[in-house]
């Protein structure tokens, strides 16, 4: 059985090619980081490759080794940026997996000893947080 194809007006591509605004945290030539809109904790940001994959099914190798490396850089700077105990990477496929939204993406989210995950309810964050969080990102890795 094939995988669907990739739909380029998923949000993500949007995000990609600017039609959505966003908070953005990294780029690079391969990834792209931004902050989750429906953030599960303080500093949740998601990992995305530039390449068109649905997700770690169809990426092509280098694609998912930049996002590998990508994912790493991120964790080390929310763990800084938030002061963290640890932290949560998750990364969903197919919607028997968990997807929503069908372009690879990994989240990194910062996490607090007893302090647990939020559900995940559609609930949007205020904007000025995402900026505020994704700036302390910015400044922990510029560190």
């Amino acid at each position: 059985m094939t995988a669907p194809a990739y739909d380029p007006e998923n949000i993500f591509a949007k995000i990609l090619r600017g039609d959505l605004p966003a908070h953005k945290v990294y780029e690079d030539e391969a990834t792209f980081v931004f902050m989750d809109i429906m953030p599960r904790g303080d500093g949740h940001c998601l990992v995305i490759p530039k390449l068109a994959a649905r997700n770690i099914l169809d990426v092509d190798a280098e694609s998912l080794a930049a996002v590998a490396r990508t994912t790493q850089k991120l964790a080390r700077a929310v763990k800084t940026a938030f002061s963290a105990d640890g932290v949560t990477v998750q990364q969903f496929n197919e919607t028997a997996g968990g997807q929503v939204v069908f372009h690879l993406h990994v989240h990194v989210i910062p996490r607090f000893e007893g302090v647990a995950l939020k559900p995940h309810t559609g609930q949007m964050e205020d904007q000025g947080v995402l900026a505020a969080n994704a700036e302390k990102i910015r400044a922990a890795l510029a560190a």
